[in-house]
């Protein structure tokens, strides 16, 4: 019986999504044994400063990619948004499963129905902080870091009126009852790749084993959400989003661009072949680049 170690961060979010991928190999691939090996990395270490004062995302990545090229692990699992838009070349990322539900949503304290308006949002990406400031204008945003079942406890124990998170978090930790609010996808365009799960190899190692977790939709809206970011140079610290859907057969691409430091911001939409998903995110992203250096 052969097995395959799957690299994962420690928190309980991270370990459901790596048995998600345990649980299919499991049920597809009988002669495989999944084992998870669990790590802390630097970016669940330093939580007394936003993401993009100690590093970027990246940090959410480094130790699982060590373990990789160690060969501590035979692959890891990731969601998508937290892996840096560069990827190094010995460790591509094999495909993209099925998308759970992108939308970013508002949670407030156990027991509270009206938000407080006295308390701070609780949110640490500048992409949630810009468009909250049109959605809330009268609001104080407050960074808080952690993952998600520490923030609830910050926001419960009374330090914010609410929080921003994702949907997907949420559901996969089977606290979809703690949502108050949805937003859509035009209120709060999403992180790029929120709600989908990467698995990332070694580059010459056989993976067909994996084919058939990976999903066609979410690959095309991943690689075009990608292609968008990437070439608008963003990272953790850019206000940037990207969301893209396919409808009747064409691929739909959302983006939203600003400059670092900046609460201003322009948002776009094109519509192509999804075929085309890396070519239609590079276009999109030249033409928001174009509008907003000619303000």
């Amino acid at each position: 019986m052969k097995v395959i170690k799957i690299g994962t961060r420690e928190s309980r979010l991270a370990v459901i999504q790596a048995e998600m991928t345990a649980d299919y190999i499991r049920k597809n691939c009988k002669e495989i044994t999944p084992e998870l090996v669990k790590m802390k990395t630097t970016g669940d270490k330093i939580l007394n400063k936003t993401l993009d004062k100690v590093g970027g995302k990246g940090l959410f990545v480094k130790e699982l990619d060590t373990a990789l090229l160690e060969k501590r692990s035979d692959v890891s699992v990731h969601s998508l948004k937290d892996v840096p838009m560069e990827v190094a070349q010995e460790l591509p990322l094999l495909g993209f499963s099925k998308r759970e539900d992108p939308r970013d949503v508002l949670v407030l304290p156990k027991g509270v129905e009206d938000i407080d308006k006295t308390l701070p949002l609780g949110c640490s990406s500048a992409r949630r902080i810009i468009q909250l400031r049109k959605l809330f204008p009268d609001m104080e945003v407050k960074s808080v870091r952690g993952n998600v079942l520490t923030r609830l406890e910050k926001l419960d124990c009374g330090e914010y009126s609410a929080l921003i998170l994702a949907a997907a978090g949420l559901k996969r930790l089977g606290l979809e009852e703690r949502i108050n609010r949805y937003f859509t996808t035009e209120e709060m365009i999403p992180a790029a790749g929120q709600g989908i799960l990467a698995v990332q190899g070694r580059q010459g190692e056989d993976y067909s084993w994996l084919t058939d977790f990976f999903d066609e939709e979410s690959t095309y809206c991943a690689l075009a959400e990608r292609s968008f970011v990437h070439t608008l140079n963003g990272g953790c610290s850019s206000p940037i989003a990207a969301y893209a859907v396919i409808k009747e057969g064409e691929l739909q691409l959302t983006g939203l661009y600003a400059t670092e430091g900046s609460m201003d911001y322009v948002t776009g939409k094109i519509i192509g072949s999804p075929g085309k998903a890396k070519e239609l995110g590079k276009k999109l992203a030249e033409q928001l680049k174009d509008i907003k250096s000619g303000e």
